[in-house]
């Protein structure tokens, strides 16, 4: 009797193990596209008690939260095997395969890059995507860290050539300037849509067309006192011709620093990206 009751236990124990190796099983993988050759899909995996499913989805279309990854993750090994480049336009996934390709528009100034897909994260929070500081950069929320974006999977053998259009920023709507920080000289607000030119095409990140009669300038910034405004200008002035105007908006006088006006979106773009290279992350390509 007592050797039943022993017997019993350890059944009943086996039980409650089996049990609980049971009730956080790894998802089911169902059927889907097979990977081409050197792309890496990857089994599905658990990070911090959460079960991430990788897979190929070329409609792939999601809103979230984007933080940027850089100098402590610099030239070290990627998911697939590659070295990470801080400098290159590529991001990281939890889910889609690697190498693949995204489109990430930032929604909170509707800048978008195409960017290549080679590691895996974040795992924080509900982010959604990880890029590399470039692509901050360009995106315009390296200082702030993070934003909302939406990202969209972009297939297809033009793919990889649009990352390499994507290095050139594309050009932006025709705006007006926002409220100012005397302390900080950075736009508060984001600036009110006046018109709007062509826009890029869905799958083509280049530069938005020029209305009819419009001048091409790229915006640094507007600043509430003339002298940080001479400042930015003493910074910036190698870039091209450029030159201040005062503005009167909302009742608060401004002093608006422009380049140009230059001769294509194409030209327009290119000091826009050495411009945002020194820091101006509020800098823009506008049309008059």
């Amino acid at each position: 009797m007592k050797m039943n009751f022993y017997k019993i236990t350890l059944l009943l124990g086996l039980m409650a193990i089996l049990s609980a190796c049971a009730t956080t099983p790894p998802p089911t993988q169902t059927s889907a596209p097979e990977a081409p050759p050197g792309v890496k899909v990857g089994n599905p995996y658990q990070i911090a008690g959460k079960w991430y499913t990788p897979k190929i989805d070329p409609t792939y279309n999601q809103v979230g939260i984007a933080s940027w990854y850089g100098p402590d993750f610099h030239k070290k090994q990627t998911a697939n095997g590659e070295i990470f480049d801080m400098n290159a336009l590529t991001a990281a996934h939890t889910t889609l395969p690697m190498p693949s390709y995204v489109r990430v528009t930032n929604l909170e100034n509707k800048r978008s890059l195409i960017l290549r897909v080679n590691d895996r994260g974040p795992f924080v929070g509900n982010r959604l995507i990880d890029v590399s500081r470039r692509g901050a950069q360009l995106l315009g929320f390296e200082k702030r860290g993070t934003t909302r974006v939406r990202v969209e999977a972009v297939s297809g053998p033009n793919a990889p050539a649009q990352v390499a259009m994507s290095e050139m920023p594309p050009a932006l709507e025709k705006q007006e300037v926002g409220n100012v920080a005397v302390e900080t000289l950075e736009v508060l607000n984001p600036p009110q849509t006046v018109t709007t030119p062509t826009q890029i095409a869905s799958l083509n990140p280049g530069p938005a067309a020029p209305e009819v009669g419009d001048d091409i300038y790229v915006q640094v910034g507007a600043y509430s006192q003339i002298s940080g405004a001479s400042r930015v200008i003493s910074g910036v002035k190698h870039i091209g011709a450029i030159a201040m105007e005062g503005i009167t908006l909302n009742g608060r006088k401004l002093y608006r620093v422009r380049i140009g006006p230059l001769h294509s979106t194409t030209t327009a773009n290119a000091a826009l990206k050495q411009v945002l290279d020194l820091g101006h992350n509020t800098a823009k390509v506008v049309f008059d």
